[in-house]
């Protein structure tokens, strides 16, 4: 076994936590105008709030390593819409069309919704805490 792949699931963690604290932050900015945006979104404009919306819980999502798999390819599949409807019918290429972010997170999400959290996540925390329970069997009811 290669040393490298002694740490993968760890270097998959730590990818989900950046990409999604990355995607997280998006939504911030363009919901409550935070992080450098000049104004807010307007609540339920199509498809900025709406796209935001799904950045913010769903980068949330990925950055917690919960529902890593289906919040990812949500996010994918936002961002490949956002690349195909405002960037491509610019150009063809995303440096010369303003899409190489939506193309990245495109990618990158998609690549978690394959390859799941990694190390790091409270989803597998979780998963963990059931599956002790379970071996435990099932508790005598507690009487007062």
């Amino acid at each position: 076994m290669n040393r490298l792949d002694a740490i993968r699931d760890h270097a998959i963690g730590l990818f989900r936590i950046v990409i999604g604290l990355l995607f997280a932050c998006h939504g911030v900015k363009t919901i409550f105008g935070l992080l450098g945006a000049h104004a807010p979104a307007a609540v339920g404009q199509w498809p900025g709030w709406w796209a935001a919306l799904i950045k913010l819980v769903g980068g949330t999502l990925v950055f917690l390593g919960i529902g890593t798999r289906g919040a990812a390819l949500i996010g994918s599949g936002s961002m490949a819409f956002a690349y195909f409807t405002v960037h491509a019918p610019n150009s063809l290429w995303p440096i010369q069309n303003g899409g190489e972010q939506a193309a990245l997170f495109s990618w990158t999400l998609l690549v978690l919704a394959f390859t799941g959290p990694g190390r790091f996540s409270f989803g597998g925390a979780l998963s963990a805490r059931r599956a002790g329970r379970a071996e435990e069997g099932p508790r005598a009811p507690v009487r007062g």
